[in-house]
């Protein structure tokens, strides 16, 4: 059976340990690959690595990395197909969902190939008598990266392509479930012309996740994946002096006013809840329409779409989204079915039972509608992560407008509507990080930065953009002056100051 070691100083490195992790095939049920997990020990060995890489790295100027990270692009471009390819046979995401996945990575190496641009600092000519001012930015050091399964290649890029383009070594931990492509993208990093040890993967647990967090010479640490987690992450790193960012989870609603294109807004609806399964934390899995008419005329329309999406394999070309990504995650997301039926919400279309033929092992689940959810129901509270949307239906705007501003949850949210004056009071009231207005899946662009509120984001700078060079650069200030000769300046014993 095919054996995944970890990545450290430009080549596969094995602990020849035996704790391993099983990698499914989710479309089939069956083990693909085991995975080795690595203890403190592996993890010293990449920062040591690490360390000794770094510095003339950073010396390097940064047009020299740029060319770095173009050729790194023009590398991921080239073998699309076969990142695609790996990428779904593990997390079991639909073919061009994969492509999807990798090009919104793609698309941030591409900004951090104008680093030479982003790293330019501030300058101030005659401050005060002969005093020049000016500021740079500066890489920390070592940084490290915790990504979950469900961006296996979009992720990972989001914080290594601008890390490294600042001058820092990164130390990526992916997740266990679907480790192939980070590999995959450490390999075609070293084929671009990065140099040994910047680039290193290291697999495992919670086991790793506490070594990084504690390692001393990790400057910083960003982390995506569950609210729980997230603030564990951020807890024990910012408490060990180390500079953390961390994404929860997530609870996105779509707010569908009586005014919009329902036509446009279903159909961005079923491909914002539906797609790759619902495992992505800018799922849209709570639509919210204002107005009983509103609520039952979206409510027929989306039972009519449902009925037309197709489950299958990850390879098929007619699926429209594949299996969930494994057999706990799928018990679990039909868990907070029943547990909505319970509840008292109206189970409408219920996707529990499916069975594909040929596949009847896969961990697929068809799509799930559920009405008449109130916000006190746990099944609405939570997280599921699956393809079950949830009608929570609202009288007028203001009410609409509440749900999301009052979930624990504030990572994105859409509004639908024709009215700009209500988009505009939506966007400036709303209590959440990332807002759609006729936009279901509002990702910020590669040139801006991502990020949700409360408890889907633990920290104060956000992912990629120029929040991401701020996070893994520190700037330096340099006040001058040079002597031209002349009298000396008497002592002053007060603060100075450029008046």
């Amino acid at each position: 059976m095919r054996r995944i070691t970890h990545f450290i100083a430009g080549e596969a490195y094995s602990a020849n340990t035996s704790r391993t992790s099983d990698v499914f095939d989710p479309s089939t049920g069956q083990v693909q690959a085991q995975v080795e997990l690595a203890d403190a020990a592996v993890l010293s060995q990449a920062v040591q690595n690490a360390v000794a890489a770094q510095r003339s790295w950073a010396a390097m100027n940064p047009q020299r990395r740029a060319r770095v990270m173009f050729r790194f692009k023009e590398l991921i471009e080239s073998n699309m197909d076969e990142l695609a390819h790996l990428l779904s046979s593990e997390h079991g995401k639909v073919i061009a969902d994969s492509k999807g996945d990798i090009q919104r990575g793609l698309e941030v190496v591409e900004f951090a190939c104008g680093i030479p641009h982003l790293l330019k600092g501030e300058y101030t000519e005659g401050a005060g008598p002969g005093i020049d001012v000016y500021s740079t930015r500066q890489p920390l050091g070592v940084v490290a990266g915790i990504t979950p399964f469900n961006f296996p290649a979009m992720i990972p890029l989001w914080m290594a392509a601008p890390a490294i383009a600042c001058g820092n070594a990164f130390i990526l931990k992916p997740s266990e479930r679907d480790p192939s492509v980070p590999m995959r993208l450490a390999e075609l990093a070293m084929e671009a012309g990065l140099p040994e040890g910047i680039l290193n993967v290291v697999h495992g647990d919670k086991e790793i996740v506490d070594a990084i967090l504690d390692h001393p010479d990790i400057k910083a640490v960003s982390f995506v994946g569950s609210s729980d987690i997230a603030n564990y992450v951020y807890g024990r790193g910012a408490q060990n002096g180390k500079r953390v960012q961390c994404m929860g989870g997530a609870k996105n609603h779509g707010i569908i006013l009586p005014d919009a294109d329902l036509d446009q807004a279903v159909a961005d609806i079923i491909g914002a809840a539906y797609g790759s399964a619902g495992e992505r934390c800018m799922a849209l899995p709570v639509v919210t329409p204002v107005g009983d008419a509103v609520a039952e005329e979206l409510r027929k329309r989306l039972v009519k779409e449902i009925a037309s999406l197709r489950v299958g394999i990850a390879t098929d070309p007619d699926a429209h989204y594949g299996p969930v990504v494994g057999a706990a995650h799928k018990a679990r997301i039909e868990n907070y079915i029943q547990m909505a039926a319970d509840e008292g919400a109206e189970i409408v279309v219920d996707g529990r039972g499916f069975s594909l033929q040929g596949y009847e092992d896969g961990y697929f689940l068809a799509p799930t509608l559920i009405d008449h959810v109130k916000p006190d129901m746990k099944s609405y509270q939570d997280e599921i992560f699956g393809p079950v949307l949830q009608i929570l239906r609202a009288q007028t705007l203001e009410e609409a407008l509440s749900y999301p501003t009052r979930h624990q949850y504030g990572n994105g949210v859409a509004i639908f509507t024709r009215n700009g004056d209500a988009a505009r009071q939506f966007a400036s009231q709303v209590e959440v990080g990332m807002v759609g207005i006729n936009v279901p899946i509002p990702v910020p662009v590669a040139y801006h930065s991502f990020g949700g509120w409360k408890r889907s984001g633990f920290g104060d700078l956000d992912q990629y953009g120029m929040d991401g060079v701020r996070f893994y650069t520190r700037t330096k200030k340099i006040t001058q002056r040079w002597p031209s000769g002349g009298a000396v300046i008497d002592q002053s014993f007060v603060i100075p100051t450029m008046a």
